[in-house]
């Protein structure tokens, strides 16, 4: 009777297995996505709450996300700011409405224990004709918001937030390919097609963590190819993994350098974009940390008033590696391209002050450099070559 009931208890175990397996791999893109977010990246809950700023085109993504809050016994609370809502508002608000923060928005970032960024366009190219003094002008009365984000500001220890981009229509044309290819390829580089995304954000986790150990003590790091010569310091900051927590799709190590170590240049070789303005071959030279002289083939004058919105807007604020194989495809959004398997990124302006970084600038500028033709020498070792890690 024993091993009869042993064999009945096994084998509803099975079922049960085999149900949850096959619930888990009926599970659509969408409801896995929004799963990972609320579970793995922002880890939530019961009783915290969490503010989620998005857009109508994220719909679909928007009441899974807010289903899978409520499941863990949270409080989402869904701000909307859609493309349509900024065209208006910078096109008609006066000078005194630019220069005002947005209170609520203050607060209820406050208020919460977790932030959700959802990026989804409807119109990439809507602030493409606005002067970019507006835009500056009400980037700087809104500063306290990002400080908070970035953690310039803390109202809670445990302060989480992820920046997570749905495939739309807009990105996929601003990508040049078409929406279901783009849609496949946004959800593919979040490994949303797996069975089990969250288990495969752990295995990815484990491979950065290897590359970040090896890296933890060092000083000095070289990068050198055909478009970059470029030496900085990275002594007693750490490089942060990067594996689904902070972004989604994510995938890279990055570091904030010391501010008055970078010396040399760098080219870009994909387009840099900023509100929806492109820059073409951009050329930056640093000296002591700070750029002292630029040219671009378009868009030079744009990236004067980008150095020049304040002082920590000419200092190099971040240095990237992405780690992401799965995104192979330059789309113009910086989420996903600077993650890019084979290529860095370096930003100018604000640094993670979380992270080590001093650097206080309202900019925070993401530059895309291919390295399938460079080397990364770190402390006189190789540590990267031609677009993968050899350490």
């Amino acid at each position: 009777m024993k091993k009869l009931t042993s064999l009945l208890f096994f084998s509803v175990l099975s079922c049960l297995s085999l149900f949850s397996q096959e619930k888990s791999s009926n599970r659509t893109p969408v409801e896995k996505f929004a799963d990972v977010l609320i579970n793995y990246s922002l880890q939530m809950k019961p009783n915290e709450h969490i503010l989620v700023l998005t857009t109508h085109e994220a719909n679909e993504l928007n009441l899974e996300i807010y289903k899978n809050a409520i499941m863990a016994g949270a409080y989402p609370y869904l701000i909307y700011e859609d493309d349509e809502f900024q065209e208006i508002y910078f096109h008609n608000a006066s000078n005194d409405q630019l220069k005002q923060a947005n209170d609520l928005k203050i607060y209820a970032l406050k208020h919460s224990d977790a932030f959700l960024l959802i990026l989804a366009s409807s119109n990439v190219k809507s602030l493409n004709n606005i002067n970019s003094e507006k835009i500056f002008m009400n980037a700087t009365a809104n500063k306290e918001f990002n400080d908070i984000w970035f953690g310039q500001v803390k109202y809670s220890k445990d302060f989480r937030w992820c920046a997570a981009l749905f495939p739309t229509s807009a990105q996929a044309q601003e990508a040049e390919i078409g929406e279901l290819e783009y849609r496949k390829f946004v959800f593919n580089a979040g490994k949303l097609n797996e069975t089990d995304p969250i288990n495969c954000w752990k295995n990815s986790s484990s491979d950065q963590n290897r590359w970040v150990n090896w890296l933890t003590g060092k000083n000095q790091i070289k990068l050198k190819g055909a478009n970059i010569d470029l030496t900085l310091s990275v002594e007693d900051r750490k490089f942060i993994v990067c594996d689904g927590k902070l972004n989604f799709p994510d995938g890279e190590i990055f570091c904030c350098p010391i501010e008055d170590s970078a010396n040399g240049w760098v080219k870009f070789t994909y387009p840099v974009i900023f509100d929806g303005k492109e820059i073409l071959d951009l050329k930056l030279w640093f000296e002591n940390g700070k750029v002292v002289k630029h040219q671009a083939s378009r868009g030079n004058e744009f990236m004067t008033s980008i150095l020049e919105t304040d002082e920590g807007a000419k200092v190099l604020g971040e240095l990237g590696i992405g780690t992401n194989y799965e995104i192979n495809l330059f789309t113009k959004h910086m989420l996903l391209d600077e993650k890019i398997g084979g290529t860095i990124h370096l930003a100018i302006g604000h640094g993670f002050s979380e992270f080590g970084g001093v650097n206080n600038s309202i900019i925070h500028l993401d530059m895309l450099c291919d390295m399938k033709e460079s080397e990364i020498i770190v402390d006189d070792e190789l540590f990267y070559k031609n677009g993968k890690f050899i350490k």
